[in-house]
């Protein structure tokens, strides 16, 4: 519990100084939740679950994220979460205005997002996401990172960039949340090595071989969502026939072949988007997600061609095999989601891991794809 009590040093001393978000009592968040109701539950995951309140005081709705007893990687991402996000103000991040632990709880209370994840909307069956939103989602995410990446004093490597991630306030606006695998980075460092750690389907070659998390690898996990906004398709589908290719590859060879806007959402009609729009999302998304890192745009360079105030890339007819060489990376040490799991933490040699690691079998619910929304 050491680095709890160096957190609650940290973050009473910024308290004290009117910054950043407040420490709440236990009490007032029973109150806000109802004692944690069923009802209010808005989604839960491997680490816990999260509920919709009411603060009285603030006349402020919230979202209040609940991590479960005993899960050691929930509560090391709880204090990743406030150490990071705490300091970090931006349009395009979602706020946490407080937290809380005592009593063995692990609390924290985000501002409630009332339209929910991205990923929702990309596959909800009964309503479209528009073009026009998709866009201004796609370049919303991409001004996040360009915040975390070259903006904050910092670099910040999110490890987690997908769909379930991007919330969306009432008018559509993206922003980013769950910083719970974010990582510090000095500018002056191209990338840090760590654990394995982000989603299968969004996590960029090198993580896999190397596991070194950068600017580059979210960057890539930027390029599958934007091609995922665009094509309305998941990047690696749960049941896959066999022979069918994945998102990054199918976009590729519909680019090679002249003809990527065959590649657009089946739902979007002719009509319904922009296709100077829809050529430029896809073709930053390729960019974006080149095999090799060495080859892909900062996400400053990503925006300039989304504004239309750069030239599109060029980009190779074929996708590209990366040609660096990559050591072998000891997987006995890994934290990793499932297309549309939580984050996960597996330590094969850790004995308070077996319920983890067990759990990566199959895919589990994400808390942070419902966190601040009511369905």
């Amino acid at each position: 519990m050491d680095d709890v009590e160096d957190l609650d040093l940290t973050m009473d001393d910024e308290f004290e100084k009117g910054r950043g978000p407040k420490r709440f009592p236990y009490s007032e968040l029973v109150t806000a939740t109802g004692n944690f109701r069923e009802e209010g539950k808005l989604g839960e995951g491997g680490f816990g679950a999260v509920y919709k309140g009411w603060l009285q005081e603030q006349n402020l709705e919230v979202a209040i994220k609940r991590v479960s007893k005993g899960s050691r990687q929930g509560q090391k991402e709880y204090i990743s979460e406030v150490k990071i996000i705490s300091r970090l103000r931006h349009r395009n991040l979602v706020q946490l205005v407080g937290w809380c632990h005592g009593t063995g709880d692990f609390l924290l209370v985000y501002e409630f997002m009332p339209n929910g994840s991205l990923d929702t909307h990309l596959y909800n069956k009964t309503t479209l996401l528009a073009w026009p939103e998709r866009y201004k989602i796609s370049l919303g995410l991409a001004t996040a990172l360009l915040y975390l990446h070259e903006e904050w004093e910092q670099c910040v490597v999110h490890r987690d960039v997908k769909p379930s991630n991007v919330m969306l306030d009432s008018a559509f606006n993206a922003k980013l949340g769950d910083f719970g695998l974010a990582r510090l980075i000095d500018h002056d460092r191209g990338s840090q090595t760590t654990i394995l750690a982000g989603t299968m389907g969004y996590l960029a070659p090198e993580c896999v071989t190397t596991g070194k998390a950068s600017k580059e690898s979210d960057v890539y996990s930027f390029g599958v969502v934007a091609l995922e906004i665009s094509c309305g398709r998941r990047p690696v589908e749960p049941r896959e026939e066999p022979g069918k290719v994945r998102l990054v590859e199918f976009v590729w060879d519909l680019f090679g072949r002249g003809m990527i806007l065959e590649a657009a959402d089946k739902r979007l009609e002719n009509d319904q988007f922009d296709e100077d729009q829809m050529e430029r999302l896809m073709v930053v998304g390729l960019w974006c997600a080149h095999p090799d890192y060495n080859l892909r745009p900062s996400i400053k360079q990503a925006i300039s061609v989304l504004n239309f105030e750069a030239p599109l890339p060029v980009l190779p007819s074929k996708m590209p095999v990366p040609m660096y060489f990559a050591p072998p990376l000891d997987l006995s040490h890994f934290a990793y989601t499932s297309t549309y799991g939580n984050s996960l933490q597996g330590m094969s040699n850790s004995s308070n891991a077996t319920s983890s690691s067990n759990s990566t079998s199959s895919p589990s619910i994400s808390a942070s794809k419902h966190l601040l929304a009511s369905r």
